[in-house]
């Protein structure tokens, strides 16, 4: 799919890319080509200055000096070539500028250099493919950004064929890469001459990596658009083979809706199941007072039962609350271009990041959002479900119909225990009531059953939030003593900051126990500073 004198080129050059382990093996320079492609520049001035070869004549292959220097990224090399007669436009065989061979191996320099002397950012070769669709091809992110950002190359021009850079990615399997044009507005809608988008190259190359980014980042619009041969990208990734990927797509087709209802405070939400979950604690409370604490057929109630009874229907009210408090807070959005009625900044959120020196950019493409166009901090995550980047991600539940997260999150744990402690409570106090109100020589379950079915109900739905409380309260807290959340410990084959250098897992984030579970009390959170110098 690729051009095939690209990757002749860049194969052919390999050699010239030493590994630092091993001894260089002497190289042969007996001519301009390979003294530009080795960056030979003492024996490339011999050829030039002492016997007059000239830079403007391509080798036999049709490949320019300019060409082989601009490859393997020698920038030095490619300055001279040009104050010697270079062109920096000049074209192979293909069509393919030096600009087309920097974009092969991302070599930024180089470019860099061409570009300040009249390369044009916009040349095409024979298929239609400029520079952006050469790094899009390679993956090469930090190249394709540079250009679109330094020089304003186009990065959805469509080449012969109609396919857009991102088109290239997508099949080629980089999300980064995808990422970048998707936070750069590239069309998921394009369709190229035969009427696939870029989730049908996903698709057929079975790249779910890539494929979720497109997903997560499109409509549902996207999932349905057939290619001219009937195929919607699921049907062509089940075609090709790809099940896993197929079902993901199919399963985005059902749930990638947007139900929304308006916010008590203002917004919209995703309903989710809140309104269940609320009118079920509701429902087991007055169930508990009438056919537990105040049932006239039960026993009397003791002074001890009875304090016991009201303190679970006490903290009963405490959760309702902390519920509603989860459930309406703001997770930890993270502020939007446009929000409260700001205008968006003209200028590039990514022209002036230092790359190598920043308090939030990690180098890590992922921090980019292609739906908030926005960098975030290194722990959030977009939820695809409330369409908001949220910092200090840790999951969406749809119990709560909200995302928990930094701002939330201590107010979801406080949830969670006083459902515990309620559910435990009751259960205890139910099972003792029950257990005393039973005549002698009569069968307990019987009995039960037929005299008090309110009680027997109640037991058996207050089992269900007992367990999930207890789980819940119980994974929290060991999340919260490691200062890692749910989301990370869920994917962190994909967290690069989760691994050490050996490639095995580390939390960078985790400051102890004592002081996590401090800061989370205190603050609500635990802080984002790495716990340098040891490693958790």
């Amino acid at each position: 799919m690729v051009s095939s004198e690209i990757e002749v080129v860049s194969s052919s050059t390999s050699n010239s890319q030493q590994n630092p382990n091993e001894p260089s093996a002497p190289v042969s320079i007996h001519d301009v080509f390979s003294a530009s492609a080795y960056g030979d520049l003492e024996k490339l001035k011999q050829f030039v200055e002492l016997d007059g070869v000239s830079l403007s004549i391509p080798d036999a292959n049709g490949y320019f000096a300019l060409q082989w220097a601009s490859l393997n990224n020698f920038p030095h090399v490619v300055q001279y070539i040009i104050e010697h007669g270079g062109n920096v436009n000049a074209t192979d065989n293909t069509q393919q500028t030096a600009l087309h061979w920097t974009a092969v191996r991302g070599a930024i320099p180089a470019a860099d250099v061409l570009l300040q002397n009249g390369a044009r950012v916009e040349a095409a070769d024979v298929n239609g493919y400029r520079a952006v669709h050469v790094a899009a091809q390679y993956g090469q992110t930090a190249f394709l950004n540079h250009i679109v950002v330094r020089y304003g190359a186009e990065c959805d021009v469509p080449d012969s064929e109609g396919r857009s850079p991102l088109h290239w990615a997508a099949y080629k399997g980089y999300p980064d890469t995808v990422r970048l044009l998707l936070f750069r507005d590239a069309s998921q809608e394009r369709q190229d001459k035969d009427g696939c988008t870029p989730l049908h190259w996903a698709a057929i190359r079975g790249n779910v990596e890539a494929g979720t980014v497109l997903v997560h980042a499109g409509t549902k619009r996207e999932l349905m658009v057939k290619d001219k041969a009937g195929f919607t990208p699921a049907q062509l990734a089940s075609d090709k083979g790809h099940r896993h990927f197929a079902l993901f797509l199919s399963n985005a087709q059902r749930v990638h809706r947007n139900f929304c209802a308006d916010k008590i405070f203002g917004g919209k939400v995703n309903v989710g199941y809140a309104p269940i979950l609320f009118s079920y604690i509701v429902i087991l409370v007055i169930i508990f007072i009438n056919s537990i604490l105040v049932a006239p057929s039960l026993t009397k109630v003791t002074a001890m039962v009875g304090l016991w009874g009201w303190t679970a229907v006490s903290l009963a009210v405490g959760a309702l609350i902390m519920f509603y408090r989860c459930s309406s807070k703001d997770p930890g959005y993270i502020r939007r271009p446009g929000d409260l009625g700001d205008h968006k900044d003209s200028e590039d959120p990514l022209l002036n990041i230092d790359l190598n020196n920043s308090p939030m950019w990690t180098g890590n493409w992922s921090q980019l959002c292609p739906t908030c166009k926005i960098i975030r901090p290194v722990r959030s995550k977009h939820c695809p479900t409330c369409k908001r980047c949220v910092e200090q991600f840790d999951h969406h539940c749809p119990w709560i119909s909200n995302c928990v997260g930094k701002r939330n999150k201590r107010d979801f744990f406080v949830f969670v225990i006083l459902a515990m402690l309620t559910s435990s409570i009751g259960a205890i106090v139910t099972v003792q009531r029950m257990w005393n109100g039973v005549p002698t020589g009569q069968t307990w379950i019987k009995f039960m059953v037929v005299h008090h079915p309110g009680a027997v109900v109640f037991l058996l739905f207050d089992t269900i939030p007992v367990i999930v409380a207890a789980t819940l309260t119980i994974t929290q807290a060991s999340q919260i003593c490691r200062n890692i959340t749910t989301n990370e410990l869920a994917n962190r084959s994909r967290y690069d900051y989760l691994h050490g250098p050996d490639g095995r897992f580390r939390n960078p984030y985790n400051h102890g126990c004592q002081k996590n579970c401090s800061d989370f009390i205190v603050q609500g959170y635990a802080d984002d500073e790495i716990a340098w110098p040891s490693l958790q």
